[in-house]
């Protein structure tokens, strides 16, 4: 993200005024979301884009506003958004012995509706949301203002259908 190059200073700085300003307008946006898109491998990849095909226009009430950059292996609903990541790497708390025995407070495994997650308490509030026990990893990322059980249960009842028709039950790969 930093492509910063010296250049002599010989240069008026004058014509470089409208320039500045044109670049700072054309980066200030509406406010959306901004998200790194997942890399899936080969195998994860064609499962995603089928997701993607099959998502819901609406999540808890919220209508679809994708994130930026544009991808198939993302989706958002709602500002502040919530956040549908297809193919990311395996989490670490999807092995970890403490979750599956139930000793971590920030996490927990469970199913809604036929599809199983792992349930993690971020730091910041937020919940993040990763299915388990499919060929690609999804994960849901709600903000803080929807991170109560009313909203995440609605969120991952409005996603489950998508995913259950788009991602078959099975061992996704470790790399995502």
């Amino acid at each position: 993200m930093n492509f910063f190059r010296h250049r002599p200073l010989a240069l008026s700085a004058a014509p470089l005024v409208p320039a500045l300003l044109l670049a700072v307008a054309g980066c200030s946006g509406d406010g959306g979301a901004t998200v790194a898109a997942p890399r899936p491998d080969a195998k994860t990849a064609p499962l995603c884009r089928s997701l993607h095909e099959v998502l819901p226009t609406e999540v808890d009430g919220q209508h679809r506003a994708d994130p930026e950059p544009r991808s198939v292996y993302t989706a958002g609903w709602g500002n502040p958004a919530i956040i549908l990541r297809c193919g990311i790497v395996r989490p670490p708390k999807m092995v970890d012995p403490k979750v599956a025995q139930g000793q971590d407070p920030d996490a927990i495994a469970g199913g809604v509706n036929g599809v199983d997650w792992l349930m993690e308490k971020e730091s910041d509030g937020t919940w993040r949301f990763t299915t388990s026990g499919r060929r690609a990893y999804v994960q849901l990322t709600l903000p803080k203002s929807l991170s109560g059980p009313d909203h995440s249960t609605q969120v991952l009842e409005d996603v489950g259908p998508a995913v259950k028709k788009a991602i078959p039950e099975g061992i996704a790969s470790m790399r995502g």
